[in-house]
């Protein structure tokens, strides 16, 4: 292998770190923020369910990534690499910033947006802007998707099973984390794209092995510091009890899976959110944390931005210099 291959190979295990330590919030948040999980379960939980969800299902999005943006396997080799180089160092300082900032972001607008920047800034460079006005009409989809479904679902529980039926916490619980090992089976196989997409792209590596890298990168990051953003989702956004709590994963998972069959790379993070907007909503709008609601939304729009311009700017670095 190449320095560059090597490169690209440690900095998208890089994006799988950061893509774990934000997304973990995602399948297991809620089940923090309702109290019948601890952060040590759900880590545990949403480790062994994405690495699942990426060797089972990870190679359908990840050829869209991979090719279906830039077509870098149709690239002289070494501009192909760089391009993969600075899309995947863009996406994994983002990622980390956001992370630190406790800010639940779409580590798919990271990735998509870090290889146009970088595919604009290598100049005759082919880019799909069909596939990508396809991606950002379902960015748009998503939130408001899963929290339409959310509050629907939500009220329907209230009215035909909460309301005659007293459900013990335990079960409860059992369902809030039924739910979240789906949703975290939906975001290892939808997300690994994120880390591993371009590696296939640029010929470094099959989709099978891509995901394996990928998933056990996602696995590290959930370990070491998915507690930070798990927070944010559990009890920032809005208060969750149980029952709010499983409906939001059920309606997340099934937005996820949808678009993951579709081939499509969404936001799980943008679901989440958007589902537990929905359940809070059920209550009203004071119901749900507005200033949080506003930061989410700002770092949101941000993010593709932020990495197509960081991703362009390390890619006119990386020819210079390589």
């Amino acid at each position: 292998m190449t320095l560059l291959g090597l490169l690209i190979l440690l900095s998208g295990l890089f994006v799988g770190w950061n893509l774990g330590a934000n997304d973990a919030a995602n399948a297991m948040g809620t089940a923090v923020g309702a109290r019948v999980r601890t952060i040590r379960e759900a880590v545990v939980i949403v480790g062994v369910f994405s690495l699942l969800g990426a060797l089972f299902f990870g190679h359908r999005v990840i050829k869209t990534i991979g090719s279906g943006i830039v077509p870098m396997d149709q690239l002289e080799a070494r501009q192909a690499t760089l391009i993969a180089l600075a899309a995947m160092l863009a996406a994994g300082v983002w990622l980390l910033w956001a992370t630190y900032l406790r800010l639940p972001v779409s580590t798919t607008h990271s990735a998509v947006g870090a290889v146009a920047g970088a595919g604009v800034a290598a100049g005759g460079v082919p880019i799909f802007w069909g596939k990508l006005l396809d991606i950002f009409l379902a960015w748009i989809l998503t939130p408001v998707g899963a929290a339409i479904v959310a509050y629907i679902l939500y009220q329907m529980l209230r009215l035909l099973v909460i309301r005659y039926f007293s459900v013990p916490d335990r079960v409860w619980a059992w369902l809030l984390t039924l739910s979240g090992m789906w949703m975290a089976f939906s975001c290892g196989a939808n997300d690994v794209a994120n880390a591993t997409g371009v590696m296939v792209g640029a010929g470094l590596a099959t989709p099978f092995v891509a995901a394996l890298l990928g998933g056990l990168a996602i696995v590290l990051g959930v370990a070491t510091w998915g507690y930070r953003v798990m927070e944010t989702v559990g009890t920032r956004i809005t208060h969750l009890l149980p029952p709010m709590a499983f409906v939001a994963e059920l309606a997340a998972a099934l937005n996820v899976q949808l678009y993951t069959l579709l081939g499509l790379p969404v936001s799980t993070t943008h679901s989440i959110v958007g589902a537990v907007f929905g359940v809070g909503l059920v209550f009203g709008r004071t119901a749900v944390d507005a200033r949080t609601a506003r930061d989410i939304v700002l770092a949101w729009a941000a993010t593709p931005l932020a990495a197509g311009i960081v991703s362009a700017v390390l890619y006119w670095l990386l020819e210079r210099i390589l």
